[in-house]
């Protein structure tokens, strides 16, 4: 199955800004992601880009640092018909993270949420708690906790979510998972190699129940 030039269920090397132009207009199911949060630039890169290539209604999911995260809402503002809806959150259940410039410690992460247009009407609950610690391949690796219970919710099996900094390919390992196709980007090459082997070694469950929408009533 193609997505304009790229075949779907499929993660490429190289850089995101310069393979994401040939991605259709209107395309894209969801957007899940997790960039280097200090990299400010990307985030505008990636409102821009989920203006083009999402369809109409469907949303963009970024986790983000408490620390950039007023920057960001603030620059991934007013482009097209895209704009802030909610913000999700992670809850850290047993580990926690130290901000020593701010003497806090930290049990949770920010998910910018973002909607094109208006969201549709399906009901989405918006935290979970993650007792999964997965950091075996980098110390930035995200588990599938988070990515199961979002793109379950927001999603219907066979549509595409696109990851354009893929990493060590946690998120396209969750939608094989789910029946879902995914399209990813990478820029480092061995990262790129070891994650799509990562996914090739995913192998989906026989059956995950899809949610109820009146569960979260």
């Amino acid at each position: 199955m193609k997505l304009g030039p790229y075949d779907l269920d499929t993660i490429y090397t190289g850089d995101a800004r310069q393979l994401a132009p040939a991605i259709p207009d209107e395309s894209i199911d969801l957007i899940f992601t997790d960039p280097v949060y200090q990299n400010i630039d990307d985030y505008r890169w990636l409102a821009e880009t989920a203006a083009r290539v999402l369809k109409p209604g469907k949303s963009l999911l970024a986790m983000a640092g408490n620390m950039e995260k007023p920057t960001l809402y603030k620059i991934m503002e007013g482009y097209g018909n895209l704009s802030y809806f909610w913000e999700a959150s992670i809850q850290y259940a047993g580990v926690n993270f130290f901000m020593n410039s701010k003497a806090v410690q930290v049990s949770w992460k920010p998910l910018l949420w973002f909607a094109k247009g208006k969201r549709e009407a399906a009901w989405c609950k918006d935290a979970l708690t993650d007792t999964c610690y997965e950091k075996e391949l980098h110390r930035w690796q995200q588990s599938k906790t988070a990515a199961l219970w979002f793109i379950r919710q927001l999603t219907k099996p066979a549509e595409i979510i696109f990851d354009p900094f893929c990493g060590w390919g946690t998120f396209p390992a969750v939608c094989k998972m789910l029946g879902r196709h995914w399209l990813g980007f990478e820029i480092d090459p061995q990262v790129a190699e070891r994650a799509r082997l990562r996914v090739l070694e995913t192998q989906p469950p026989l059956f995950i129940p899809e949610p109820e929408q009146t569960a979260f009533l």
